[in-house]
């Protein structure tokens, strides 16, 4: 379905990404920072099966066409559930419940899974932002007051396209999530300078556990990613979910895994720990992806419970490798128990939003800075709870 907007715009939405060019797509998704919005990470999503209507992740990507070339677009979907978005907005949907308004689906922009932040529109270098995004926004209202949508939702936004998107009438909800910055550290001591006497003893400490154990760490990247290695990693992250119960997450198929390789090794990264006795099979890993000056930690697995290889495999020898690579920020993801004593201050984050019900807007209207402000509490709070080293 493609509806005539203006003589220079044509605007369609469109159920699976695979419909929209590669080339073109790139075009506006390779500019950013974040490797979340290209169109083999979203292709793979969908091709995998682990985004679909079937699991409640329906694609309706929006498209801006100047007669045959795209210049914006928006990665969207429909959803029927709150799940795998790691904003709890299930208290709205509970509102709207007991006020009769029915909840879902509901609009979302984000990369499907990933709570990192650099949602925006896509458009291409040249173009009047301020004109297109004038024009995606009215399309989603109209879409989503046609088909009687509760409301619209970006999460883990860009910070400068935030600002624009309140401009519109989005309203701002913080969040936060856990980032490690790099202070210009040269080695992984000077990431150990940086605490206090305690805690690197602490983190020495379990650095040599793992060493005790006989285990190695080995990071793969690139051409050094085999599919057996991928299909071991979704064993990991499943046995890891599983253990989780209902709060696993374990939202995505063993294509998925299968499927990064080879288009996308390039942003893959693997640290894989081996041990003395057997060291071609991995007793443990995690995966990460990476992009520029930016490294995102998502998944993590192993064969039995080794004291402190969670913590070397998803923040230690990711860190010295981020440090060697010239890498500035490090999102571990989602949860922060851990990570804020290993130097993840909480930082913010915004997610947008709009409801479309009347009810539903006074409400969010009439509190949502009431909650800001306790959030932004929070994150005080816990930044003074990180045992950096006290300055002189």
């Amino acid at each position: 379905m493609v509806e005539q907007l203006r003589p220079r715009y044509s605007v369609s939405w469109v159920n699976a990404i695979a419909e929209i060019p590669q080339a073109e797509w790139d075009a506006l998704a390779l500019p950013l920072d974040t490797p979340f919005f290209e169109w083999e990470w979203l292709h793979t999503m969908e091709r995998s099966g682990s985004v679909s209507p079937k699991t409640g992740w329906m694609p309706n990507h929006l498209a801006v066409w100047r007669d045959r070339s795209l210049i914006a677009a928006a990665p969207l979907y429909l959803k029927g559930h709150s799940y795998g978005e790691f904003v709890f907005d299930q208290q709205w949907a509970e509102l709207a419940e007991r006020l009769g308004v029915q909840y879902y689906p509901k609009m979302l922009g984000m990369s499907p899974f990933t709570p990192a932040a650099g949602y925006r529109f896509l458009m291409a270098p040249g173009e009047d932002e301020d004109e297109l995004t004038e024009l995606m926004v009215g399309a989603i209202d109209h879409f989503c007051t046609r088909n009687k949508i509760s409301g619209c939702n970006f999460l883990y936004t860009d910070p400068a396209w935030r600002s624009r998107m309140e401009n519109h009438g989005f309203t701002r909800w913080l969040h936060h999530s856990f980032i490690w910055q790099n202070q210009a550290f040269k080695t992984f001591d000077d990431y150990l300078g940086a605490f206090n006497a305690n805690q690197r003893r602490n983190i020495k400490r379990e650095r040599k556990a793992v060493a005790e154990a006989g285990l190695t760490l080995k990071i793969h990247t690139g051409a050094d990613i085999s599919p057996e290695l991928l299909a071991q990693m979704y064993v990991f992250y499943a046995d890891t979910c599983d253990k989780f119960g209902w709060w696993g997450s374990k939202y995505l198929t063993p294509q998925f895994f299968e499927q990064l390789a080879p288009n996308y090794s390039d942003r893959t990264l693997l640290v894989a720990a081996y041990s003395d006795e057997n060291p071609g099979q991995p007793m443990g890993m995690s995966i990460c992806f990476t992009k520029g000056k930016n490294l995102y930690g998502r998944y993590w697995g192993a064969t039995q419970d080794f004291d402190s290889l969670h913590f070397d495999a998803c923040y230690y020898t990711p860190i010295e490798w981020a440090i060697a690579n010239g890498i500035e920020t490090f999102d571990p993801g989602a949860g922060g128990r851990h990570k804020k004593r290993r130097g993840f201050p909480a930082a913010p984050n915004h997610s947008l939003h709009r409801f479309y019900n009347p009810r539903l807007s006074q409400i969010l209207q009439t509190y949502i800075r009431e909650i800001n402000e306790m959030e932004q509490q929070e994150i005080e709070a816990i930044n003074q709870d990180i045992p950096f080293k006290q300055s002189s």
